[in-house]
Order: C-alpha cells, then sequence, then structure tokens
C-alpha cells in the first residue's frame, strides 16, 4: 500500500490569501482603472497587531526574520493593520533587482512597496472600494518614506503610456485595477497584469523555458 505525503492545509492565525491578477496581453482603458507599477520581488502580507509584526508569503510562511527593516518600519507607524505589498532590493537607480531578492545577503536592506490596505485598527476594509482603500493606505504612510515600507502610488493616465513607461524603466510591468473593485482573495479579473517582455525576471523565465 501506498501512503501519500500530508498536505499542509492549515494556515496561521491572521493570515489572509492574497489577491492574484490576471495576466492580459492588453491594457484595459477607461476611468474606471488605475495602473500601478509592478516591481520585481516578493508578494508579502504585512500584519500588525498590537507590538507584533508579521510577514506572510503567500503560502502563509512567516518571513518576519528575514526583513527587519520592514519589521521596524510597521512597528513605527503606531497602528494595527494589514498591508499588501511587494518586498523588493533595489539598485542605485531604485529599480528592483532581479537577482539580490534571491540571495539572502541583502534582505536586511529589503524595503516594502505597499499597494493596498486590507485592515486597520481592526476594521475589515476589504469591502471597500480600491480608491477608498488607497487613500486610508496613504494617510497611515504618510511621512514614512525612509523607514522601510513605502507607497506604491498608482497613475490615472493613459494605461498604455504607463506600462510604455515602466518598461522603459525597466520595471516588470504593470497592474491596473479597478478603483471601483472590492479585495477579493485568490484570482481576480479586476486585477490584471501587464508582462514587461524585456524586465529581467520575464526573461529569466522564458529563457528556462517557464
Amino acid at each position: 500500500m501506498k501512503w501519500s505525503n500530508p498536505v499542509k492545509t492549515r494556515r496561521p492565525l491572521g493570515f489572509i490569501e492574497a489577491c492574484i491578477p490576471t495576466v492580459a496581453a492588453k491594457v484595459p482603458e477607461g476611468p474606471m482603472w488605475v495602473h500601478e507599477i509592478k516591481h520585481d520581488g516578493y508578494r508579502l502580507i504585512v500584519r500588525r497587531s498590537g507590538d507584533r509584526v508579521r510577514l506572510f508569503t503567500r503560502r502563509s510562511y512567516d518571513w518576519s526574520e528575514r526583513y527587519p527593516r520592514i519589521v521596524d518600519a510597521a512597528k513605527r507607524l503606531k497602528r494595527s493593520f494589514v498591508i499588501d505589498g511587494e518586498t523588493v532590493v533595489s539598485d542605485k537607480h531604485g529599480i528592483a533587482d532581479f537577482e539580490k531578492p534571491h540571495s539572502r545577503e541583502h534582505e536586511k536592506s529589503a524595503m516594502l512597496w505597499a499597494f493596498d490596505l486590507l485592515e486597520l485598527s481592526g476594521e475589515d476594509l476589504r469591502q471597500l472600494t480600491l480608491d477608498e482603500r488607497k487613500s486610508k493606505l496613504t494617510k497611515l504612510l504618510k511621512g514614512s518614506r525612509h523607514h522601510g515600507i513605502v507607497l506604491n502610488e498608482h497613475l490615472e493616465a493613459d494605461g498604455e503610456r504607463a506600462h510604455y513607461l515602466a518598461s522603459a524603466l525597466g520595471f516588470e510591468g504593470i497592474v491596473s485595477k479597478r478603483r471601483d473593485s472590492s479585495y477579493i482573495s485568490g484570482r481576480s479579473r479586476s486585477w490584471i497584469k501587464i508582462k514587461n517582455p524585456n524586465a529581467p525576471g520575464v526573461l529569466r523565465f522564458r529563457d528556462a523555458g517557464a
């Protein structure tokens, strides 16, 4: 008789599954869409409850010990919250370095580019619109730029131009989001990811046959 390996199904208390964008080839257009830079890093959900800070990966692992700068920044904000964002190690030009996050020697310099706020002071914000959540996130992070958590601002300009500029600057691409959408865990068509075909991470996976 063959025994299968047990599958990890239990998630840690406080973990929220991330909203995952749908990959598309065309940028959605219209006034209901905003566009954010897609950095090349690790997705993290940052939860602060009282004095405790936890950094959850998409698979629910706690990486709090890996990123002390982000933990310290979260403690400086003085409120309980859950933030969705991306951990990035940047080069001298401020562009995410695709290779550095894969080497643990750079973890102390990693920062979080925050793009969504799921809870604030115990209140669940996921049913609010993206505009409302981003407004609260902006106020929460005001003045925190040099402490390890940075607001990932969105662009309201033409989506195709936003993608062109992001690609020209060497970013991974953009994520276009409906400004009236609630936050939904799992795959969402309200978040659309358009890749930069020449980004280092994209080229690496293409060369590997991924």
